[in-house]
């Protein structure tokens, strides 16, 4: 027997009359009705008539059409338990199943950005260890016998590297007071410690 999921799928047919429409509707309020009761023939022939239609809506939202196949699976998942919820009443049985597509296109494009925001957030985060692990080097070089050599490859940085490195690193700033000290945005603070801090590892190679 097939799953609920790997049926046919032969389109929906927008070339028809106002008679036929309301024919249609009625057959598919009608195989919903037999869905309710576990009907896997209705099913079948429920997702044949609608597959293309709500794989192109969900594809229009998403953008994608892994995503938008993932979403039309779970779309008929639903249509299986959520077929005695059905009303026909209410509206048609393909607009029913078109609701039920953009909530869960929606739901899916909301988590994808949730995930890349969560990405952006794990790189930052990985970027700030890095100055940190950067900012301890040069500290404890500083204390050291190698204190000339840090210095002498800060004097080597471009003038607004060299001032946002000092505030932050050997002025123990945080970096929102770094960026209202030199008035620039906090990206752009952010940016100019990176390179800055970059160049310096290359000036201290062997000895960071």
């Amino acid at each position: 027997m097939k799953s609920l999921t790997q049926t046919r799928c032969t389109g929906y047919d927008f070339g028809t009359t106002v008679t036929d429409d309301r024919m249609r509707d009625r057959e598919e309020a009608s195989l919903l009705a037999r869905i309710s009761q576990r009907d896997r023939a209705s099913f079948e022939e429920l997702h044949g008539r609608l597959s293309t239609l709500l794989f192109t809506s969900a594809l229009g939202l998403l953008g994608n059409r892994e995503a938008a196949e993932d979403v039309m699976q779970d779309v008929f998942l639903q249509i299986w338990n959520k077929a005695p919820s059905f009303d026909p009443a209410r509206g048609k049985a393909a607009t029913w199943a078109l609701t039920l597509t953009r909530n869960k296109a929606i739901d899916r494009l909301r988590a994808m950005q949730r995930r890349h925001r969560l990405n952006e957030s794990i790189a930052e985060q990985e970027k700030n260890v890095a100055d940190i692990d950067d900012c301890n080097s040069l500290v404890n070089m500083l204390r050291s016998e190698r204190a000339a050599s840090v210095r002498a490859a800060l004097a080597q940085l471009r003038a607004e590297q060299r001032e946002v490195i000092q505030l932050a690193y050997f002025d123990d700033m945080p970096y929102p007071q770094v960026a209202r000290v030199v008035g620039a945005p906090l990206g752009t603070v952010k940016a100019r410690i990176r390179r800055g801090m970059m160049r310096m590892r290359e000036l201290l190679e062997g000895l960071i």
